[in-house]
């Protein structure tokens, strides 16, 4: 859409389609394959997103192979950088290097990234790319970095308020320094995120823009649902004591509770140490699945990698039991077997509590 000059923000595929127009190849092979609850939404896919989309038709727009082909060989690249600084970041914290396997050599990032097209991996090259720069004490462009992984996926934005210990309280780094100058650079660390993120979107601004990006966005909340897990618990309350579905209040509810456990987490736990910055990002992160009306397997690719810096394995359990939900796709429409839901995250749910519970063993906590 971009290379034939349309604004993806605001064109809707089902326009084109119920107009008889193919304003790109393929169109109607694209849309029937898409679906049309797909094709009835604006874009969620944030700019870089679309620059990635951008690469693949400039060069492959006649080709839907040569397209995929390009895709794949961006995630790739992706992955390798994740890889390269990934590797960095466990040596300084004296952590094995191994553990980056963790997350490259797991069949789950193998089917779902490259094989099923998912851009996680361009995200968690620049968040990793950006601790790497945020331990070498070089926060502007950790800043610009974390900028560039929100404008892949929005999922980032979560944890900006967890690095607040980092600039305020790290005093084993900046023990000297007044505190007025430790929030000035806090401030100047969002600033930049902020500036950097509204320049990255610019491009594609209009009137329009807002309205269908924020409707786009607000449907995860409000109307879809998938692999849930608390929420699904509520969900059934509410339809024992109102009988239907409160998606609408639940789903504004959940958010809420994401917020005060970051809030919580950022405040009242050590977050000093890039372990245990990261192990905050991590649990903030799966508070969130834990709460979210809509968990697909993909969006475990940011736990899975979070995890290989800290103690905790259970992402890796996760991205095992999270198969159980792809049962729901063996169904033309689909629909969820909750029994299957249910097993998965029993045995995530056992693991975690027992990860919580075992005495910790020897682990190397990084020295800066």
């Amino acid at each position: 859409m971009l290379l034939e000059g349309f604004n993806p923000y605001l064109s809707l595929p089902k326009t084109f389609i119920e107009q008889g127009k193919q304003p790109i190849f393929d169109a109607y092979n694209l849309y029937a394959g898409m679906g049309e609850m797909n094709g009835s939404h604006y874009t969620n896919y944030p700019p870089i997103n679309q620059l990635c989309f951008l690469i693949a038709a400039l060069f492959a727009s006649k080709s839907l192979l040569g397209s995929i082909i390009v895709l794949r060989l961006i995630i790739i690249l992706a992955d390798i950088g994740i890889l390269y600084f990934g590797k960095k970041i466990l040596e300084r914290i004296n952590l094995p290097v191994k553990n980056i396997f963790l997350y490259a050599l797991n069949p789950f990032i193998i089917i779902e990234m490259t094989g099923n097209l998912h851009f996680e991996p361009v995200m968690l090259f620049f968040l990793v790319f950006s601790l790497y720069k945020l331990q070498q004490q070089k926060w502007i462009w950790a800043a610009i970095l974390l900028a560039c992984s929100i404008s892949v996926k929005l999922i980032p934005l979560l944890f900006l308020p967890l690095f607040f210990q980092w600039f305020v309280k790290n005093k084993s780094v900046t023990k000297w320094i007044p505190a007025s100058v430790e929030m000035t650079k806090l401030m100047g660390f969002y600033s930049i995120i902020i500036a950097t993120t509204i320049l990255l979107f610019l491009p594609f601004y209009s009137s329009e823009f807002i309205d269908n990006y924020t409707n786009s966005v607000g449907l995860w909340f409000r109307n879809f649902e998938f692999n849930a897990s608390f929420y699904y618990i509520f969900r059934e309350i509410g339809y024992l004591f109102r009988g239907y579905n409160e998606i609408a209040i639940i789903g504004k509810i959940m958010p809420f509770l994401t917020i005060v456990f970051l809030i919580i987490i950022t405040f009242y736990r050590k977050n000093k140490s890039m372990i245990e910055l990261i192990t905050a990002l991590l649990f903030g992160l799966c508070f969130y699945y834990f709460t979210a009306t809509t968990v697909h397997p993909w969006y475990l690719a940011t736990p899975l990698i979070l995890c290989v810096f800290t103690k905790y394995r259970f992402p890796i359990i996760w991205t095992i039991v999270i198969i159980f939900s792809y049962q729901a796709y063996s169904n033309i429409p689909w629909t969820e077997n909750l029994y299957f839901v249910a097993l998965e995250y029993t045995i995530l749910y056992g693991f975690i509590i027992f990860e919580l519970l075992k005495k910790p063993k020897n682990f190397n906590i990084e020295n800066s």
